[in-house]
């Protein structure tokens, strides 16, 4: 069995790594890097390997920096089939069409500003089209349930086991009997097992070799109650000052998160009645439609809640903002909304006219919730940026910053040792993760081999 190592190596994005075993050549995940302009370049560069030699994906979950280069892997040959849960190949779709279509809305708007200034030929074309998304769906193949072998070769196998980290979300045991049988697990991006909506997941497998994600690998969240906590006094805060919060908003799980928290905290008489929640995110819409047909992966009493007639995600106050001209009528409203859109990192989508609107009035308050790797403007705001740069506009930073911790959908540090220790793997590969935390991570770890490959990096088993 051999590995490499494509993507997210001493980094948190552009999950990528390739299997040979069982005459096979397997992906675990395609993703797109996220950040700064050299990032966006990192995307464009060669994969480190044909993919036209690619047999299968295994597709751990539908974040874009997990499946977000599966249309360009699509457009440069791979012929392959992808194999996933059903709810993630339901919201890659969605996922990989957003990222088409968010592309293709940027190239127009940088080639309507250079036109004057530079000749067609120099205006940057998309990563991908919308074609190559939808090719890339098509490749979806067989269904992934959890705990159920499936059959890649005659010697090769893969099982997908909950990871709790979205709807859809897994871990991923190949098993090679080759004489002697190989376990490697791949855990994808193990969710926070205290949190809001879905249900805890059940401890991983015992295997000999772990790949392992690292994001939080350095620290612990804030325990959820206290972050909610924190959340309602800072919407509140913002109220009285008369603005607005802007929150940018991962359209998979976090919106969903924060609909219900906005909606118990209207209930609870923790938030106005009257107030006016604004989903700017046609994605996040169809992710909480998703949502709701997969009761079973949330905690039983969500679930039984909604199955008796009570949706946290549609309650009084709450706007569903699909079209642009609904998106501008938002911008309009000076005073006492909740102005929810993506991206998460602030790298594209509604959320940039949103903060471009509110990020100069200190009445309003920007919250983040969620992970923001570095070069994102997210990072930049987050770091105290006293001005950023918005559709080629240089834009003061007035508005009051939060950071809440508490929601993140990821697993923190003494969750992941938690992890890790039940797997009683003897050899660890650490993956995804800032390499100052990767390090800290694998300082911690006892009684197993420590590997931290660098991009391109092969590794025999």
């Amino acid at each position: 069995m051999k590995l490499s190592f494509n993507g997210a190596d001493r980094g948190v994005t552009g999950s990528c790594h390739m299997v040979e075993a069982g005459g096979l050549r397997i992906l675990i995940d395609c993703g797109l890097y996220q950040g700064g302009r050299e990032l966006d370049e990192e995307n464009e560069e060669p994969f480190g390997f044909d993919p036209r030699d690619i047999d299968v994906v295994l597709l751990t979950h539908a974040h874009l920096d997990h499946c977000g280069r599966l249309p360009l892997l699509a457009k440069r040959g791979f012929k392959g089939e992808i194999i996933s849960t059903s709810a993630s190949a339901e919201l890659a779709r969605l996922v990989m069409v957003d990222a088409a279509n968010l592309q293709a809305e940027d190239a127009r708007f940088h080639a309507k500003k250079m036109r004057n200034h530079f000749r067609r030929a120099d205006v940057k074309p998309p990563l991908y089209s919308l074609i190559d998304a939808l090719n890339a769906a098509s490749h979806f193949g067989r269904v992934a349930h959890y705990g159920r072998r499936i059959e890649l070769s005659d010697t090769l196998t893969a099982t997908f086991v909950d990871a709790g980290h979205i709807l859809g979300s897994a871990s991923v045991l190949l098993e090679e009997k080759n004489g002697a049988t190989k376990r490697i697990l791949f855990s994808g991006d193990l969710g926070n097992p205290h949190g809001i909506l879905l249900a805890e997941p059940p401890p991983p497998p015992e295997v000999d070799n772990v790949v392992m994600e690292t994001t939080y690998g350095d620290r612990n969240h804030k325990d959820v109650d206290p972050s909610v906590g924190e959340f309602y006094t800072a919407v509140t805060e913002a109220f009285q000052r008369g603005g607005n919060v802007v929150i940018p908003t991962f359209a998979i799980e976090r919106a969903q998160e924060l609909l219900f928290v906005i909606c118990k905290g209207m209930v609870e008489n923790h938030l106005p009645p009257q107030t006016q929640v604004f989903l700017d995110s046609p994605m996040a819409i169809s992710v909480t439609e998703i949502m709701a047909r997969n009761l079973d992966a949330l905690k039983p009493e969500i679930a039984d809640a909604i199955r008796r007639g009570y949706d946290p995600f549609d309650f009084q106050g709450v706007n569903m903002v699909r079209e642009h001209k609904q998106s501008q009528l938002v911008n309009e409203i000076k005073r006492g909304a909740i102005i929810m859109a993506g991206s998460g990192m602030c790298t594209g989508g509604r959320i940039r006219h949103h903060l471009l609107q509110n990020l100069p009035r200190e009445e309003s308050s920007v919250v983040f919730v969620g992970f923001a790797a570095g070069g994102t403007l997210a990072r930049r705001i987050i770091d105290g940026a006293d001005v950023v740069t918005i559709f080629g506009e240089r834009v003061p930073v007035k508005a009051k910053v939060h950071t809440i911790n508490g929601f993140s959908a990821h697993a923190g540090r003494d969750q992941l040792l938690e992890w890790h220790a039940a797997t009683k793997a003897a050899r660890t590969i650490l993956v995804h993760g800032e390499e100052s935390s990767m390090a800290s991570f694998g300082d911690a770890l006892k009684g197993t081999s420590v590997d931290m490959p660098r991009l391109h990096d092969t590794i025999e088993l």
